[in-house]
């Protein structure tokens, strides 16, 4: 599986960047994520996680494509996801950067929660292997940024416990899991609270 590759098509009209103030607890939070190696690059000098809030409806905004590797980010490394559909396999986006390969996994839990406020993808290998199977776990044949892992998405938020426990691990995509809240910081503390709570530095 190719790391960081965006597999769907992205529709991005380049635009200026949303304000410092509408991003600043957003920052914050991706900042916590990347001091704890939640967010990062990895040993192939790959970057790995994303941010994202609800903006208005179903957009929201999300950290780009690429900005992994970077220990703070600005407004330049954010974008607006405006639209998306599965069966095309399509994003539409605007401002100053492309979004994330995780965008259309984002897009799908904002559309099946409308109290979902904010979608975090992380990577940790301990973690991943600890909760593989033990909280709602994606089918391992669905990879990352697919209409197929939408659609695991979608199963496992209408049949499992996902709407309560908040967090997920993708089965077929090592390493990954994602989080989500009525808020960033609810939505990032579900991963920091699991951490503290096996230990795990």
């Amino acid at each position: 599986m190719q790391e960081g590759v965006i597999k769907f098509t992205c529709n991005w009209t380049k635009a200026e960047p949303f304000t410092p103030e509408v991003l600043a607890e957003l920052n914050h939070w991706r900042q916590v994520l990347f001091s704890k190696g939640l967010i990062g690059l990895d040993k192939q000098g790959i970057g790995y996680g994303n941010i994202s809030i609800r903006y208005q409806q179903n957009q929201f905004i999300i950290s780009g494509s690429g900005t992994g590797q970077f220990s703070e980010l600005t407004n330049e490394h954010y974008t607006l996801v405006t639209s998306f559909n599965v069966h095309r396999n399509t994003v539409d986006a605007v401002g100053p950067i492309i979004a994330s390969s995780e965008s259309m996994t984002h897009a799908i839990l904002y559309q099946c929660d409308p109290s979902i406020n904010s979608v975090i993808h992380v990577h940790h290998k301990e973690l991943w292997k600890r909760l593989l199977h033990k909280v709602p776990t994606t089918d391992k044949k669905a990879e990352y940024g697919t209409p197929l892992m939408a659609k695991e998405m979608i199963r496992l938020y209408s049949k499992t416990e996902l709407p309560k426990s908040r967090l997920l691990v993708m089965a077929g995509h090592e390493e990954g899991l994602v989080s989500f809240g009525v808020d960033v910081e609810s939505a990032s503390k579900v991963i920091l609270d699991k951490m503290i709570e096996l230990e795990i530095e």
